[in-house]
């Protein structure tokens, strides 16, 4: 009979536990890698990612302060602690599949009732001839374990999940990294553009003055009305004006690039005669599945799928039965001369084995939530890569845009400054209006504001195309 009952625990016991190991169905997806074979029809496989930033950047100024951001900016020392953040719970999540050992060591003292059984046996009794202590003392210390059996992988691949994480946390700041570069290069061409802009205002500033000077001149032959004399004037302000807007962008500018170097604000020497002679060298775009590789967003989004996808076998795991292991061995007695004898030692040995039964709503969420962040993250993983084609596919547009709109511009701006003297001439002859005197000083000043701007936007499509390759952080 007693064997019946046994062997029918057994069995309830195996179903319980078969029971238990049932997981909801999930909604798998697989990411999907493919890119297109080219950008723009060129299979050469040359990429400019493999040059360094301090190669790429020839300017030594922009080079010292790219190099004073990577030491003293904040927002990547923050980044750099929460690379150790993360490799501090890699060593966390490694602990906890290996036995845990701790050592105990205590004292007390215990008076028991006389009048009772337990007082009355230890009235009576005697240890090596001579009676139980009374107040009864207990000393005791030894060695306790206890360890999960890590049969399902649960906390193994917890740990890896870690060290993935870690990897991403590392890769994030590579990222950071291409980022902070490429914004402290553009934020200094836009300072030398600023430079050049406030030049070429302060140039017209005394080329209008002097025309000023022959309208008045003129005006006091009767060769023109004070109506000339005022819209001279006019424009003068104007010009002057748009100086202190270009100071104030000076300013601000400078400051974020000290912001961007963790320093307080002096003057950033530099040289903003040569910015408009700055050269663009053709560029070595690769071809698109090299982005998997060359671009740090690309990468650590793939190893937090990576991760995610751990999370969830992990989350499976809790499932399934849980194995565990206790242990104990030590050396107790009343009497601390007694404490090291072979009569005191104690010892214990003991396996439990748990699974869940009944309400597996908790587990269940938790199953159905790593599943939905491992949806995510090939999402997101499929969106870096995206991401990452269209920026190339936009800067390679830029550099090839821009160029032949700096050299359109250019004529442009060489036919103005020409018809400034030409319409001076004609205005001083008496065979030109002043209105077109003042129409031609107009367009010849915005002419060169906008070859400025657009050799800013040349030299932005020429940071960007780098970081967004996947340059920058080598």
């Amino acid at each position: 009979m007693k064997r019946k009952l046994y062997n029918a625990g057994i069995g309830l016991a195996i179903s319980i536990a078969l029971g238990s190991c049932v997981t909801p169905q999930t909604v798998v997806r697989t990411e999907n890698k493919t890119v297109p074979a080219t950008y723009v029809g060129k299979t050469d496989t040359t990429n400019l990612t493999s040059v360094n930033w301090k190669n790429y950047f020839s300017d030594a100024t922009l080079v010292a302060l790219i190099d004073t951001a990577l030491s003293r900016n904040q927002e990547l020392n923050i980044t750099l602690q929460e690379i150790e953040i993360a490799k501090n719970e890699v060593r966390a999540r490694k602990g906890e599949y290996l036995p845990f050992v701790n050592f105990g060591a205590g004292a007390g003292v215990e008076k028991t009732p006389r009048f009772t059984r337990s007082g009355a046996v230890e009235e009576n009794l005697q240890v090596d001839g001579k009676s139980f202590p009374e107040p009864f003392t207990d000393y005791r210390a030894g060695l306790y374990a206890s360890w999960e059996l890590d049969v399902w992988k649960k906390l193994r691949n917890a740990k890896k999940a870690a060290t993935l994480r870690y990897l991403a946390s590392i890769e994030g700041k590579n990222f950071m990294v291409t980022n902070l570069v490429a914004e402290i290069a553009n934020s200094y061409y836009e300072l030398l553009a600023l430079d050049n802009l406030l030049d070429i205002v302060q140039r017209n500033t005394q080329l209008q003055t002097d025309a000023f000077q022959i309208v008045k001149q003129q005006k006091e032959a009767a060769k023109v009305t004070q109506l000339a004399v005022n819209r001279f004037e006019a424009q003068l302000l104007n010009t002057k004006n748009l100086q202190y807007e270009i100071k104030q962008r000076i300013v601000e500018t400078e400051n974020r690039i000290h912001f961007l170097t963790g320093k307080f604000p002096t003057r950033i020497n530099r040289n903003f005669n040569q910015f408009t002679d700055l050269k663009l060298d053709s560029i070595a775009a690769g071809i698109p599945s090299q982005l998997l590789s060359n671009r740090p967003d690309i990468r650590q989004a793939e190893l937090q799928l990576a991760a995610s996808k751990l999370d969830v076998k992990s989350a499976r795991a809790n499932f399934y039965p849980s194995f565990g292991i206790t242990a104990g061995a030590g050396f107790q007695s009343f009497n601390a001369a007694y404490l090291i004898k072979p009569e005191s030692m104690l010892y214990n040995l003991a396996g439990d084995l748990m699974a869940p039964l009944v309400n597996r709503n908790a587990i269940k969420a938790a199953y159905n939530s790593a599943n939905a962040r491992q949806l995510q993250s090939v999402y997101d993983y499929e969106r870096s890569i995206l991401n990452g084609y269209l920026e190339v596919l936009n800067q390679l547009a830029k550099v090839n845009n821009f160029a032949q709109s700096y050299t359109t511009k250019a004529q442009e701006v060489e036919i103005l400054t020409q018809s400034i003297s030409i319409s001076n001439s004609l205005f001083t002859s008496a065979r030109a209006d002043y209105l077109e005197v003042l129409l031609t000083q107009r367009e010849a000043l915005e002419s060169k504001m906008e070859l400025i701007e657009i050799k800013l936007k040349q030299m932005n499509a020429r940071v960007t195309i780098y970081k967004a390759l996947g340059g920058g952080w080598n």
